[in-house]
Formats: C-alpha cells, sequence, structure tokens
C-alpha cells in the first residue's frame, strides 16, 4: 500500500494512504445534458525568466496539449480568462497569441472554445468610456477574427470610470450592437478582483444584476449566455430564473457548481413534490484541475443517472473550496499545482512567479483532497512528484 505523505499548518506530518484513481472513460460521443467549458491556464517555459513583472514566456507544447486533453474528455475549453492569469502575469500580447493559437486548436480538434474579451491591452489605467468602448471593440473583433466565442470579461477600465448603472448600459449598448456572433456576459465578483467592485453600477448583487438583466433584455439575440463568478449561489439562481428564453446560465462559481449544474435533474430525484427548476451549465476554472471527474459526472447525467453524478462529483467540491481559498485570486496556483501533479506540464512553475502564491500546507491539504475525491489521474506519478517537492523543501518523504 502506498502512502502519501501531509504536512499542515503546524509543521506536523501525518500519512494517507493513496487511492486509487478514478478509472473514468473518455466519452464516445459529444455530451448532451450540459454544457461545459473548462477555464484553462497557461504552462511557461521552465527555463524562462519566470519572475514577478516578467512577460509570459509561454511552453506552447504544453498549453495546447492540456487544452487538446480537454477536448477528448468531452468539455469545451474557455481561455485567455481570469485561470490564464489575465491582468496577473499573462501580458497582452501573450494573450492574442493564446487566442489565436487556442482557436486553431479548437478546429483541429473539433472542440468549442470561447475566450476572453476585454479592454486590458490599454496600458493606460484611466481613459474615458469611448475608450472603453473602442478598446472592448478592438479585442472583440480580433476573438470574431480568430473564430473563437467572445466572452465579454468585466473591464477594470469600466469600473474606474463608470459613475452610475447608465454608464454600464451604455458601454455594454454599443460593444454589443457591433458582435457578429452572440457573446457570454462574464461577471466576475470581488474575491477573484477586488478592483471590479461595484460593477454594474452597484454593490449589491440585487441591484447589479436588475442592470445586467437589463443589458441582456435590450438584445437578448446578442447573449449566447452569462457566466457568474459571485461565489454566490443565491445570486446565480436568482439571475438564472430571469434570463430570456434561449440564454444560458453559465456557473462559474467555484464553491457551489454540484447543486447549480445539477439543478432541477437532482430535485426531481428527491420526489415529485419538488417543483422543477432549471440548471446550470459551466464554465469554471474548477473544471481545468478536474476534467476527468468533471466529464464522468456529465456522462452520469446523460445517462439518467443523478445519483452517480453526485456520487462522481459531489466530493470535488470540497477540494475545488480549497483551491479557491481566500485569497480566492490566488487559485491559479492550485489549478497549475494539480496540472503538475497530473502530468500535464513538466514542472512546477508558472509566469509571473505565481507559483509561490501558495503555502507548502495549502498545497498539501489540496493534494489530500484531490486523492480523496479521485482527481489524481495518475496517483503513483502525483505521489513522486510531490513527496520530491517536499523533499525539496526539507521534510522528510
Amino acid at each position: 500500500m502506498s502512502t502519501l505523505r501531509l504536512l499542515n499548518a503546524t509543521g506536523a506530518v501525518t500519512d494517507a494512504e493513496l487511492r486509487e484513481g478514478g478509472g473514468y472513460a473518455r466519452p464516445t460521443s459529444p455530451l448532451q445534458s450540459r454544457v461545459a467549458y473548462a477555464a484553462a491556464h497557461v504552462v511557461p517555459k521552465v527555463h524562462a525568466d519566470n519572475t514577478p513583472g516578467q512577460p509570459a514566456d509561454i511552453d506552447w507544447d504544453s498549453t495546447l496539449a492540456f487544452r487538446r486533453n480537454v477536448y477528448s474528455w468531452g468539455l469545451g475549453v474557455a481561455d485567455a480568462m481570469d485561470t490564464a492569469q489575465r491582468n496577473m502575469g499573462l501580458d497582452a500580447a501573450a494573450t492574442r497569441e493564446l487566442i489565436a493559437r487556442s482557436a486553431e486548436v479548437a478546429r483541429e480538434e473539433g472542440g468549442s472554445v470561447v475566450v476572453g474579451v476585454n479592454t486590458d491591452h490599454v496600458a493606460d489605467s484611466h481613459i474615458s468610456l469611448d475608450q472603453v468602448i473602442a478598446a472592448y471593440k478592438e479585442q472583440l473583433h480580433f476573438t470574431e477574427e480568430q473564430g473563437a466565442g467572445p466572452v465579454l470579461m468585466a473591464s477594470r477600465h469600466l469600473a474606474r470610470v463608470a459613475t452610475d448603472a447608465d454608464d454600464y448600459r451604455r458601454v455594454y449598448r454599443d460593444v454589443l450592437s457591433s458582435a457578429t456572433v452572440p457573446v457570454v456576459l462574464h461577471w466576475l465578483g470581488t474575491a477573484f478582483d477586488p478592483e471590479l467592485a461595484g460593477y454594474f453600477g452597484a454593490d449589491d448583487w440585487q441591484t447589479a444584476s436588475a442592470v445586467l438583466l437589463d443589458v441582456i433584455a435590450e438584445q437578448p439575440d446578442k447573449i449566447a449566455g452569462v457566466k457568474m463568478s459571485l461565489l454566490n449561489a443565491e445570486s446565480e439562481i436568482s439571475v438564472r430564473e430571469r434570463l430570456p428564453e434561449g440564454v444560458r446560465m453559465f456557473t462559474g462559481d467555484d464553491f457551489n457548481y454540484v447543486g447549480l449544474i445539477g439543478g432541477d435533474t437532482l430535485r426531481q430525484a428527491q420526489g415529485p413534490s419538488v417543483a422543477k427548476r432549471a440548471h446550470s451549465d459551466a464554465l469554471l476554472g474548477a473544471f481545468a484541475a478536474i476534467t476527468p471527474v468533471a466529464s464522468a459526472a456529465i456522462q452520469a447525467l446523460d445517462a439518467g443517472d443523478p445519483a452517480r453524478y453526485l456520487e462522481i462529483l459531489g466530493p470535488t467540491e470540497e477540494l475545488s473550496r480549497q483551491v479557491f481559498a481566500a485569497p480566492t485570486f490566488y487559485y491559479k496556483t492550485g489549478v497549475a499545482f494539480l496540472a503538475w501533479l497530473n502530468g500535464h506540464q513538466p514542472a512546477f512553475q508558472m509566469v509571473g512567479g505565481l507559483h509561490s502564491a501558495r503555502s507548502l500546507p495549502h498545497l498539501s491539504r489540496i493534494v489530500e483532497l484531490a486523492n480523496a475525491s479521485l482527481a489524481l489521474e495518475n496517483p503513483e506519478l502525483a505521489r513522486e512528484r510531490w513527496h520530491g517537492m517536499l523533499r525539496l523543501n526539507g521534510v522528510d518523504a
């Protein structure tokens, strides 16, 4: 029996039994019951200057191989978003190249890709509303030219310059009018980016969500869906229930995705007295960390087995809560760490030096929960890599 050496915050070590992997099978046909995107990260070159403030020097072979692996499990890829370290190490030039390369891989693999559209290529911190609109449109049209689906991300520039809800309505109205394909609107909460406080013109989600729904109602044919990343299931359900027909809710709630994705399927399984309600689809950084598990869970829903869905996906939520623990914007470190443990990149490194953003005990807890939830794709490889990391840091393993 193999064991995992674990380290807690006091420096004490314990051992846990290394579990066998889940043995999940790749789907033989497209997933049907939910649309799911894994928000993918980027892998830097091992020999690059991956230190804070340096431009991203990306290992394209490993980065794109990761996306091919996601497609092989039936999920789509959400790229050039916050999981890819947008505004946290991924510079504007690297972002454009990532979008172009990722769109090409999607065509080769027959997969679905959506990518982030923002205003972050503009170096000035404060710009006018007209400049915000122009910046959004520049990235939007580049994305459309690459053949990727646009995700209109929350803009720090807009959050700084907007004085009221009407400013948000104006910007989104103008940008959406110029879109040639339906877009996904992304509402990113302050846990992920504190600079987005008061987005859509209010600090409370009830008022802000009314503005978001106004934006959608003006041009519903321009909206493919909404990605909610507030880590608040109540707010997501409230918005979801008021979306126009044909507009999807993509959960970005890495704390509560099991119930949100399960939705009405889980409630109906509990008995006929439970009212039927909708479900969320998924656009999650967590799904980049647990791709085989996520695929297997959706395959269970496709097979009409919600109990199996819960059995597979339920244990991963505690893992995701650890990966996305406060300060939440450092969750990218956990995603890259799991990619390394699972053999998807040669070293535990990140652009901008972000691999140093979590403590060894924090990473140890990720190892423990990944093992418990069968999210280690090759448990022996993960054990070997983790124990090597412990020894490198002076911990006997």
